[in-house]
């Protein structure tokens, strides 16, 4: 398989020229879009659509809690070390989940599954399986599906990680962010280099699939060289699949990072030596570049379909999965379906009011137009594949792709001059350069953008 990252072009000065603040596009439109207006009425109508072609079904199951806050960290949690917590929460999930799969056929299969939070690991054994129980029960999942979770390396033990194999969870992620004891210190996650190691011999000695680690650069303290030593240590852990995130501080919008003084962030000059040299060292070790921050073994599944073609994405970040309908439970969890998606509320006790009522816990969303589907088609195929066939496109939507999008032919030869794209009478393709910019890339067909505040998206780089 050719690794098409080595032919990646570092050019510093149209780095810094791009790195403005743009959505990372695991969905088109954006959550930056959803309103109140769009309820339960809409959402059940995206079901009955999807029961009707028999779509594939994707879920997620959102576990909010943390026993300590990561400073870095700009997810929807709750932190609490009083695990009493959990079991009135896991009893409104498994209704939410209840009432949600009663609307949808089971003729639908389920080809993936993944547990986010928040720490999954928060709860515990019995609680894990009767979660999981409630899956099987409600839903007709494949006996191929993809099921993952994402654990806290601090919070887990080899019998866990092998009870977690055997309830039927086939590939794992957790996060490590940087191997620095610094760094750890100053966004308050302690994670010694033998845990570490320790738990990723415990996932391979219990024989999962995949194993997935994730990294942060741009974090306090973080230099070229102390992160040089990171990503050294990374390669000897072996992950199948390398996560790397650029740290996005935003503390006017997440309350933990002003624990973080942004005068201990590297520069931006620093952050670009500290991206190239992970891409190039990676590239060297044999990861492919799959695209914006995610790198996988030759022989992972997710390499394999990007160089098919057949590379997907949703809130779950890169799948290989066919286009599936997402169903996600739990506070705060967005559920993704082929013309709407809509968002469960972010407050435990709304989302408890909603479904004691035997309502869904919906709160806000967004229902797609024909131009959002089409511009959405177009973006996720540039992210996924890093090059668009305009006719086939044109078949598809009935539509002239030059005329239709005329005004954003304009902006692309613009990034064409900047050697970011080659256009050509039936396709759009990424340069080397303009694979480190997709995201870049991708907004010129982003209609909605000019109306958002740059301070809601993180930086390109």
């Amino acid at each position: 398989m050719k690794n098409n990252s080595q032919t990646l072009q570092f050019d510093t000065n149209l780095l810094n020229k791009y790195n403005k603040s743009v959505p990372r596009y695991t969905s088109y439109p954006p959550a930056t879009e959803f309103k109140t207006t769009v309820k339960e009425i809409n959402f059940r109508a995206g079901i009955v659509e999807g029961n009707h072609k028999k779509k594939p079904i994707s879920l997620y199951c959102h576990i909010p809690f943390c026993e300590t806050a990561c400073y870095f960290c700009g997810c929807n949690t709750i932190i609490t070390k009083n695990k009493r917590i959990a079991p009135t929460y896991l009893n409104y999930l498994i209704q939410d989940i209840h009432q949600t799969a009663a609307l949808i056929s089971s003729a639908r299969q389920v080809n993936q599954i993944h547990w986010g939070g928040g720490t999954p690991n928060y709860l515990n054994q019995q609680q894990l399986d009767k979660l999981f129980s409630s899956l099987v029960k409600n839903f007709n999942i494949d006996q191929k599906a993809e099921v993952s979770i994402e654990i806290n390396p601090r919070y887990i033990d080899r019998n866990y990680i092998f009870f977690l194999k055997r309830l039927g969870f086939n590939r794992i992620s957790f996060g490590i962010q940087d191997f620095n004891s610094t760094v750890q210190e100053a966004i308050n996650r302690i994670q010694p280099e033998s845990m570490l190691f320790n738990v990723m011999g415990w996932i391979r000695e219990a024989e999962f699939e995949g194993a997935n680690v994730d990294l942060i650069y741009g974090l306090p303290f973080q230099t070229l060289e102390t992160f040089k030593e990171t990503i050294e240590k990374t390669i000897k852990l072996n992950p199948d699949r390398i996560a790397l995130f650029n740290f996005a501080y935003m503390p006017w919008l997440k309350a933990a990072q002003k624990n973080i003084s942004e005068t201990d962030l590297p520069k931006a000059a620093e952050k670009l030596a500290i991206f190239q040299m992970t891409i190039e060292k990676l590239n060297h070790s044999g990861y492919i570049y799959i695209g914006m921050d995610h790198f996988a073994k030759p022989n992972d599944e997710l390499a394999i379909a990007q160089q098919e073609g057949k590379l997907h994405r949703n809130f779950q970040g890169y799948t290989t999965k066919p286009e599936s309908d997402l169903f996600a439970f739990g506070v705060t969890s967005i559920s993704m379906l082929n013309n709407v998606y809509v968002q469960n509320y972010k407050g435990l006790k709304s989302y408890y009011k909603a479904l004691y009522s035997g309502k869904l816990p919906l709160d806000k969303g967004v229902s797609l137009h024909q131009d959002d589907v089409i511009r959405r088609a177009i973006i996720m195929e540039l992210m996924c594949q890093f090059k668009l066939n305009k006719s086939r496109l044109e078949e598809k939507y009935n539509l002239d792709f030059d005329k239709y999008f005329a005004h954003e032919l304009v902006d692309l030869k613009s990034l064409e001059a900047d050697g970011l794209v080659k256009l050509f009478s039936d396709n759009i393709g990424i340069t080397p350069s303009g694979r480190l910019l997709i995201r870049n890339v991708a907004s010129v067909f982003d209609i909605y953008l000019k109306g958002r505040k740059e301070q809601s998206f993180s930086k390109a780089i």
